[in-house]
């Protein structure tokens, strides 16, 4: 699969604002433009492991294509919600646990970049990985 990989941030789209959106305070959001996050990942059928490496911290997320499973940000903002694969895009559906907005991202790898793009509440934001 071509998200298959070692994955680390290049850029950032319009970030800030989507994590002012959230509500992250600006502290924590100067920080988070500069996580140095590196995602390696790996799939297995329906089965997909994630290892998320960054300043912050270092977790590993495992979850199935369709089922439902939950998710704290490094905000430590609570999430559910599913991963499916739409054609060549990983799309994620979540409702934040506190107060029910949704949260969609979408990953999809374009011209060797992994392009992961988030929609919140009317506002989007692009985070762009390069392979390692």
């Amino acid at each position: 699969m071509a998200f298959d990989g070692a994955w680390k941030t290049d850029r950032n789209e319009n970030y800030d604002k989507f994590l002012e959106k959230m509500g992250v305070s600006m502290i924590k959001r100067k920080l988070a433009a500069h996580d140095n996050l590196k995602l390696i990942i790996k799939q297995e059928g329906n089965k997909f492991t994630v290892r998320e490496s960054s300043t912050f911290r270092d977790i590993e997320i495992v979850f199935e294509l369709g089922v439902t499973f939950n998710y704290s940000l490094a905000d430590g903002t609570e999430l559910s919600g599913t991963w499916s694969l739409e054609g060549n895009k990983l799309v994620g559906k979540f409702k934040r646990v506190d107060n029910g907005n949704e949260l969609n991202a979408v990953r999809e790898v374009i011209g060797g970049e992994m392009v992961q793009t988030y929609m919140y509440e009317g506002v989007e934001a692009k985070r762009i990985f390069k392979k390692q």
